[in-house]
């Protein structure tokens, strides 16, 4: 489903970035020419102006139905990190509880002081 909607947004922006380079500016841009055409040129500002306006309004859903797609399988976490304790923690780590006192720099600073190596130790070869 998230494909399809970025596909259709996708689309959607080529068309409306087509539609913005259409329209005349001040300095003439992209829509200088002649007037030789089917529409008159009040009538070509008109039709691109609504075009732009829907294909605008169409954008802002897309990117409301993507943003809303990519969040309904988030889950919260953690910023601290905390897994369970059945899970074993390589090197023998011990994982950290959540703070009952203090802030995160509190906790920060046990771990720290948990995990300090003994000494300075020698590089090992792979």
């Amino acid at each position: 489903m998230q494909t399809v909607i970025i596909v259709v947004h996708l689309m959607i922006v080529s068309v409306l970035i087509g539609a913005v380079l259409l329209q005349k500016s001040e300095g003439g841009g992209l829509g200088m020419g002649g007037g030789a055409g089917f529409m008159s040129s009040r009538g070509t500002a008109n039709l691109l102006t609504r075009t732009t306006a829907i294909l605008a309004g169409i954008f802002f859903l897309t990117s409301m139905a993507l943003a809303w797609l990519a969040g309904v399988d988030r889950k919260p976490a953690s910023i601290l990190g905390t897994t369970p304790t059945t899970q074993s923690q390589p090197g023998g780590a011990t994982p950290v509880a959540p703070p009952t006192s203090g802030g995160v720099l509190d906790t920060l600073k046990k771990v720290d002081e948990q995990q300090a190596p003994p000494g300075p130790q020698a590089p090992r070869s792979q």
